[in-house]
């Protein structure tokens, strides 16, 4: 078996690939799987709308199917996990999504997931995906910075926000553990730790971390 994780970001926009490539730093190892992240040329520039979800669920699918000879796991990279179960499908491999891993995570490190969103219009998609995973009983709420991915990139901005709505989340809402609604926020996952001052998880990390263990052991779908 290849000792590769394909990471897949379904939107085209490479700043967001590579900031999802510098977030895996820390699970790059020496003997362990080694870890490539790549853009889906297809997507749109950001996943932002439920037409932009359903829009990319093909090409995945065709892109796990091309690497099933080379890769070990895949996970994808986005926070609706576009696909998800399409690819599954497309594969006996471990495949993982950045949001379901993201939460499972999440519950391990506090009591009450707080999620933090790109715009109001993504906050639909993820109360459904929570319901549909059964852990409402855990969700403190969601809560969006108001930037889009492209716009993820401003730095300065992104993390003001980021902090302010973050801080909402555990004084208002109870949240103590935060879960980022967006591969393309990787960047800014230590600063908001130790800004907010709960557990941040950036959920491409989760996923990989767990694809990692998932292939060491040999398990599958």
């Amino acid at each position: 078996m290849s000792e590769r994780i394909l990471v897949i970001n379904p939107n085209s926009t490479e700043a967001v690939t590579r900031g999802i490539d510098d977030a895996m730093a820390p699970l790059r190892m020496a003997g362990g799987p080694s870890i490539e992240c790549m853009t889906l040329k297809e997507g749109p520039p950001g996943i932002q709308s439920q037409a932009d979800v359903e829009s990319v669920v093909q090409p995945i699918s065709r892109t796990v199917s091309a690497r099933d000879n080379d890769c070990a796991a895949f996970v994808i990279a986005c926070f609706s996990d576009p696909g998800l179960h399409a690819a599954r499908e497309a594969t006996a491999k471990p495949v993982l999504g950045i949001a379901e891993c993201g939460v499972l995570t999440a519950m391990t490190l506090g009591q009450r997931f707080g999620v933090i969103a790109i715009l109001d219009r993504s906050i639909p998609r993820h109360l459904r995906y929570i319901r549909q995973m059964g852990v409402q009983d855990r969700f403190a709420g969601d809560r969006a910075i108001g930037l889009g991915v492209v716009e993820l990139t401003d730095e300065d901005r992104t993390f003001s926000r980021m902090a302010e709505v973050g801080t909402e989340l555990r004084k208002r809402d109870g949240a103590d553990v935060l879960v980022m609604g967006c591969a393309g926020m990787a960047r800014y996952r230590d600063r908001l730790q130790r800004e907010v001052g709960v557990p941040v998880v950036e959920p491409t990390q989760a996923a990989v971390a767990m694809a990692i263990g998932q292939a060491r052991l040999g398990w599958s779908g």
